[in-house]
Parts: structure tokens; sequence; C-alpha cells
């Protein structure tokens, strides 16, 4: 196994179960069997699911589901699939989905690298986003990193031809990293008109990582890749 691939004794997360309001427990129970996605180790029929066939996005690692939620009011004639690790923004996605009716979004949560190798089928994605995945700053910490090479090659498995992967991040020295490894997948094509990064998409939904980032006076970098 090369030293960039992730295997499942290093994850590129931390479970935090902490600061889960009474509400959104009860959104995990009670509205789970309407828009959630249980985990199995068997291709998901995105068709089935939502009931139709339609241009779908996943979004990996979505927090507190801002975008997402965005994404979905503003695009109703297309679906999408949220994954996400922590049960408090999960719940706080399911409360919303249920106050605004939107029926085009579903939510898996479960470990994004499993769900993509054993769950999503390939060329299942027509857009891949994953804005702001936690940068593990310390050198001893970037085998925790998510966007390494293998994943990479596994998300892009995912997309269709012609589909897009998007990241954001706000630090510097993992965005370079990003770029590095998203120039060398022969597969994917630089949209940036100099082949780095792409201005900042304007119906992205600023997130609580990206708000963070800026107050800290931080820069934001996009990337925006299509496989070929």
């Amino acid at each position: 196994m090369s030293a960039t691939e992730h295997p499942r004794a290093i994850r590129s997360f931390v479970t935090r179960n902490g600061r889960i309001t009474p509400a959104q427990e009860r959104a995990l129970q009670a509205l789970w069997p309407r828009y959630g996605v249980e985990f199995a180790p068997e291709p998901l029929d995105a068709r089935a699911l939502f009931g139709r066939e339609a241009p779908r996005t996943v979004e990996i690692g979505f927090g507190n589901g801002d975008n997402l939620l965005a994404l979905a009011r503003e695009h109703p004639e297309c679906d999408y699939l949220g994954v996400e690790v922590h049960r408090p923004g999960v719940g706080r996605v399911l409360l919303a989905l249920e106050a605004q009716q939107l029926t085009n979004v579903r939510v898996i949560c479960h470990d994004a690298v499993e769900v993509l190798a054993r769950q999503l089928p390939p060329q299942a994605a027509q857009e891949i986003l994953i804005l702001f995945p936690d940068p593990w700053p310390k050198k001893r910490h970037h085998k925790r990193r998510l966007l390494q090479r293998p994943f990479v090659e596994l998300a892009v498995s995912r997309l269709r031809a012609g589909g897009v992967l998007r990241i954001a991040t706000d630090w510097k020295p993992y965005a370079l990293e990003m770029l590095a490894v998203l120039d060398g997948i022969p597969a994917l094509q630089n949209l940036a008109a100099d082949a780095s990064f792409v201005p900042r998409p304007l119906e992205r939904a600023a997130t609580r990582f990206e708000k963070r980032g800026l107050r800290l006076g931080h820069e934001v970098w996009d990337l925006a890749f299509r496989r070929t």
C-alpha cells in the first residue's frame, strides 16, 4: 500500500457527536426514513431513490448543510445526495428539508470514502462537491488529508463523462497540494483559464468553515476539474 492511500485505520475525520439538540435527535429518528439512506456495501439505485432521472450532485462533508440546502432550493430540477459523518449536521439538514418541503435531497451519514467505494456506482454523479475539508495542518497529520490521489481517482470514477469535481479550501498549502494531485490525474481537465484556481462560484452558499476562514483573514481557493 502506498503512503498516500487511506487505510481504514487512518480516517480523514474525527467523529464528534456532541452538541446535538433534542430537535436534531428527534429528526434523526422521525425524518430519517423519509430523507436518509442507510449505508450498504452495494450499488445505490439513485433513480429509484429519487423517483426520477435528473442531474445529480454529491456533496461530501456538507457540515451544517447550508450549501446543500441552497442548491436544492435553487435547482429543483436537480437531485442532491449529501454525505456527512457528524450527526448534528445531519439532524439539522433533516429539519430544514422537512420545514422547506424539499424533495430533491437525500443524505447518508457515513464515511465518504466507503460510500464512494462501495455504495455509489460508477458514473453516478454529474458533479461532486468537497468544500473545506479538514486541512490537517500539522505535518504529522497530513496522512489524514482526504484529497490524496487514491481518493481523487475514486471520486473521478463516480463522475459521468463531462462531470465536474469542485473543491474549495481556505488553507493555501493544502490548495497547492490539491492542485498538484488533480493535475496528475489524466482523466481530469482543469477548468481554470490559467490552469490553476477558478473564481468562487456565485451560487455557492458560504459555509460555516468558509466564514470562519474569512474572519481569520484566509483567502479561499477554488478548484474545478472536468472528467474528460
